[in-house]
């Protein structure tokens, strides 16, 4: 029986490639079925054979109460968006100042699907789990649910893929899908839903898979990452991952220069209303990895690639009025409530304003009739006024003056596009935001609570800052209304397990304006503990790689106020990190320490990313760009204007990659 079970998986495997990858079914619906049911018989009725990706595993059944978080294996980074072809040329010109100007730059060119970014990892060529992008470095599990998609394999094609890699795609909704969906949920008098991106998004996260294998899914994959890739460019991975099983879109083109790229972006802009699927834009990418290497990431995208956003659907709606939203630095954000209109398939009923500076040169009045667009932004923008409605009586927007929240008189510091309320601690939303922060995903990620829990907190005057989340107690929590034991437990649980979140979460945690948790991470690296980083002089913080005036007059002024040390020093005492762990430092050499590094060209004894592990581990810094504070240019085959750049500054020490690892050994 073992073998008739697995000639079913593999002929069942086979017709649905056909049908749904390949669009080019080879039997019919009833000789699938059949065969399929077959299948379920046997592996019921000889259960030792049961195998977690076999095509019966496809129809759901699992029901998930909540979605583990999962880190990815590599960052999924967002992409930096361009809105004209002189955003291409400019990116162009970028990537050649790094590679040198007459180096050869392919490009690959691909649709940007609006849908759900998804991260697949295969194991020995067989799924072995699927998380949603998230925050960019961990994600919620959603392989149950991924797993009722028939475009995706459950088990790979061919044997040349390596033993681990992950691939990215996007999850969409085929428009006859979504529109027959919603056809019956009209029929069953049910409100339907507003548009496919959504739409699919949510399908990720249903509780019944059984219920995600009832939605028009389809996937869509972009992108292969991994060790030992048996490709060198972007181009190939795509072409090899049709072989191994996945569904790539045949619209991806290779570009020889940036006219054909923009040749590709015009011919789109109209043909994408013909496809099956909702498409916002075309992404760009160089094409070798080798390059891709070379140019790497900021702390948000990579440089190699861009997304070139068609341009955006404008509707015209009527102001309603404005409110002004506080953040947790102080910051006022202006926001205008609209008479709800359709926009991109979703109802708008709100949009950005920015700041004063924007409201005057719109030259905005009350009840204007407004052109709005979603320009790439989550929350739409108002980008003109439709003069010859505005009624004669009409009279401009006037910016607040005084705070919205407290009623202290607002300040604009010079060269600050936004005004601040300066009441930083009497201000309700500044201080309940700044438990929101710390609380986050990015920085304590203290489960079971949420901005809900915060507000109804603070109005009970059981928190009032960051430091009395660790003095609370379940007795405190119950009384509270909705909350009960199993929810208060979760919160003491929650903040209890938040103790051990290292350094760099906390230090980010803690709110220190124009310190994110890129820059928490460096002044983490370089200052070991909290203490030595108090006691930083503007020079000294200056010194370190990546740390401006701004950051370093931020830090500054965060440690001379009093209330912020006191604030510190209980978190100190409840047991909070504000150190780097002693047992990651013994694991380290300071062979490095001090000495700033850059690598550069095809690098062959090792990847840039384990080189500047190294450095690191070895108390060593790593630079992105070449400058007066770098010590070491490491130079692998074909580098360019780094190279040239570090020779005539003079004061950079050129290695070579076994010099390097000499250095290190010792």
């Amino acid at each position: 029986m073992k073998e008739r079970i697995l000639q079913l998986r593999k002929l069942l495997r086979e017709y649905n490639h056909n049908y749904y990858i390949l669009d080019k079914p080879t039997v019919s619906d009833y000789e699938f079925d059949t065969l399929l049911k077959e299948l379920q018989d046997l592996e019921t009725q000889y259960p030792e054979y049961f195998d977690k990706n076999s095509p019966t595993q496809r129809v759901g059944g699992n029901v998930t109460s909540n979605f583990e978080t999962v880190k990815h294996d590599y960052s999924m980074y967002s992409l930096a968006n361009s809105y004209s072809k002189d955003d291409l040329l400019d990116w162009e010109a970028r990537i050649k100042k790094v590679l040198a100007e007459d180096a050869n730059v392919q490009f690959t060119c691909e649709l940007k699907y609006d849908g759900a970014s998804i991260s697949l990892t295969y194991q020995d060529g067989a799924l072995l789990r699927a998380v949603t992008r998230g925050d960019g470095v961990q994600g919620d599990n959603v392989t149950h649910n991924i797993k009722t998609i028939k475009s995706i394999p459950l088990q790979l094609k061919g044997d040349n893929y390596p033993a681990r890699f992950d691939i990215r795609g996007e999850i969409v909704m085929p428009f006859a899908g979504f529109n027959k969906l919603n056809s019956a949920r009209i029929a069953q008098g049910e409100e339907p839903y507003s548009n496919p991106r959504n739409t699919a998004s949510g399908s990720l996260k249903l509780k019944d898979s059984s219920e995600t294998a009832k939605r028009p899914l389809d996937a869509l994959m972009y992108f292969v990452v991994g060790k030992d890739l048996p490709f060198n460019t972007q181009f190939e991975a795509l072409e090899q991952a049709k072989k191994w099983g996945f569904k790539v879109p045949q619209t991806a083109k290779l570009c020889n220069s940036i006219a054909e790229v923009l040749a590709y972006v015009n011919y789109w802009d109209n043909a994408r209303f013909d496809l099956p699927y909702e498409t916002d834009g075309v992404v760009i990418k160089v094409n070798s990895f080798d390059q891709q290497e070379e140019l790497g990431y900021t702390a948000k995208s990579p440089r190699w690639a861009i997304a070139y956003k068609f341009k955006a659907e404008q509707v015209s709606t009527k102001l309603i009025a404005i409110d002004y939203q506080v953040g947790r630095t102080g910051a006022i954000t202006p926001v205008a409530n609209l008479e709800a209109v359709q926009l991109a398939g979703t109802v708008v009923r709100r949009a950005s304003l920015h700041n004063r500076d924007q409201i005057e040169k719109l030259d905005l009045y009350q009840n204007d009739t407004v052109y709005v667009e979603k320009g790439g932004e989550i929350i739409p923008k108002i980008v003109g006024i439709d003069f010859s409605k505005r009624a004669a009586s009409a009279l401009p927007v006037a910016y607040i003056e005084q705070c919205p929240s407290c009623g202290t008189t607002l300040e604009r510091k010079e060269n600050d596009a936004k005004h601040f309320c300066p009441n930083e601690w009497g201000c309700t939303p500044q201080l309940t935001g700044k438990i929101q922060h710390f609380i986050s995903r990015k920085a304590l990620n203290i489960d079971g609570l949420g901005a809900e829990t915060v507000n109804l907190l603070f109005e009970e005057k059981l928190i009032l800052t960051i430091a009395d989340l660790y003095t609370l107690t379940k007795e405190q929590l119950l009384p509270l209304e909705r909350m009960a034991e199993k929810s208060a437990d979760n919160i003491i649980n929650g903040i209890a397990a938040s103790k051990q979140a290292p350094f760099e979460k906390v230090l980010f945690g803690i709110g220190i304006r124009f310190v994110g948790a890129t820059v928490a991470k460096v002044l983490a690296r370089h200052f070991k503990n909290i203490d030595q980083l108090m006691l930083a002089d503007f020079e000294t913080l200056t010194a370190v790689n990546e740390i401006g005036d701004k950051i370093a007059a931020s830090v500054i002024a965060h440690f001379k106020d009093e209330r912020y040390l006191a604030i510190i020093e209980r978190l100190r005492q409840a047991g909070l990190q504000f150190a780097i762990d002693e047992t990651a430092q013994e694991t380290l050499s300071d062979k490095l320490a001090g000495k700033t590094f850059l690598f550069t060209g095809k690098l062959s004894l090792f990847t840039r990313g384990d080189a500047q592990q190294m450095v690191e581990e070895n108390g060593g810094k790593n630079s992105s760009s070449v400058s007066k504070n770098l010590n070491y240019l490491v130079v692998g085959e074909k580098a360019g204007s780094k190279l040239k750049k570090a020779e005539a500054l003079g004061t950079v020490t050129i290695l070579s990659e076994e010099a390097f690892l000499a250095l290190i050994n010792g």
